[in-house]
C-alpha cells in the first residue's frame, strides 16, 4: 500500500472514532487470581543479571505467569530456567526507542526466535510515525513479522509521545502489518499505561488483534482498569503484589 492509501486509510479511522469511539468499562469482574494468567511478568532494567533472570523465571512459575519478559540477552537461560513450564518467554527488539534500522530490529529477532523466545515486543520507529511517513512504519513492523516466523509480535507504541490521531495511525499499521498485539508503553518513557488509551487502542483494532497495558502498573486496582478498558496482558514488574490484591 502507498502512502497516499495509507493516509486515506488511517484517515477514514481517525474520522470513525470521532463519531463512535467512548471509553467505557467492560462489565466483568476481575479477581487477582484471573490476572495472573495475564501477567508478562518483566525485568528489563540494564542491570539485571542472570542471578535476577532466574529468580524471575521461578516467581512466574510459582504463580502462574503467563510469561516472563526479559532483554534478549536473557532469552537462553529464561528457557533453561522454565524447561518443561507453560510459562512463555518474550523479549524486546529495537528497545526502548525503536530507532534501530528495520534491518536490525529483524535480525535481532530472528536471534531471539532462535535463543527460544516465544513473543517479541517490539518498538515502532516514533520519529517515522510522527513525520507521518506511514510506509516507512509499516515495513518496519512488517519486517519483525515476518522474521519472528510463527511467534507472536506485540508492537509497542510508546503512547506518553503520541496524539490521538497518532495513536490511532499506530494501531491501523499494527494491525497492517500482521501484528498479535498492540502494546502501549515501554516502561522507559515520560508516563506508562492509561486506562484511555488501552480502551482507544482496543476500540481501533477491534477483536482482529490484543492489547497489552505496560508501564506503571504496580496494584491489583489498576491492573484491573487495565482489563475492564480492554487489555488481555499486563506488563510488570510488580506482578506479584499485583495478584495479592
Amino acid at each position: 500500500m502507498n502512502l497516499k492509501d495509507l493516509n486515506a486509510a488511517i484517515s477514514k479511522e481517525v474520522e470513525r472514532v470521532e463519531n463512535e469511539y467512548k471509553h467505557e468499562y467492560r462489565n466483568i469482574e476481575v479477581k487477582p487470581e484471573d490476572i495472573a494468567n495475564m501477567i508478562d511478568h518483566t525485568l528489563l532494567h540494564a542491570y539485571a543479571t542472570e542471578k535476577d533472570v532466574i529468580k524471575l523465571c521461578e516467581e512466574a512459575k510459582d504463580n502462574k505467569f503467563f510469561s516472563v519478559c526479559v532483554n534478549p540477552g536473557m532469552v537462553k537461560i529464561s528457557k533453561e530456567n522454565l524447561e518443561g513450564s507453560e510459562v512463555k518467554i518474550a523479549t524486546v527488539i529495537g528497545f526502548p526507542l525503536g530507532a534501530t534500522s528495520s534491518k536490525s530490529k529483524a535480525e535481532e529477532s530472528k536471534i531471539a526466535v532462535s535463543d527460544g523466545a516465544d513473543e517479541l515486543d517490539m518498538v515502532i520507529n516514533i520519529g517515522w510515525l510522527k513525520a507521518r511517513q506511514y510506509d516507512k512504519v509499516l515495513e518496519d513492523i512488517k519486517a519483525v513479522v515476518k522474521a519472528s516466523g510463527d511467534k507472536l509480535v506485540k508492537v509497542i507504541i510508546e503512547t506518553c509521545y503520541l496524539d490521538k490521531t497518532e495513536k490511532i495511525a499506530a494501531c491501523v499499521l499494527s494491525k497492517m502489518a500482521g501484528a498479535e498485539f498492540v502494546k502501549t508503553s515501554t516502561g522507559f518513557g515520560t508516563a506508562g499505561a492509561t486506562e484511555e488509551d488501552v480502551s482507544l487502542m482496543k476500540f481501533v483494532v477491534g477483536e482482529d488483534m490484543e492489547v497489552k497495558a505496560s508501564g506503571g502498573i504496580r496494584d491489583f486496582e489498576k491492573a484491573s482498569k487495565m482489563v475492564k478498558s480492554g487489555a488481555t496482558r499486563i506488563g510488570a514488574s510488580s506482578g506479584i503484589k499485583i495478584i495479592k490484591g
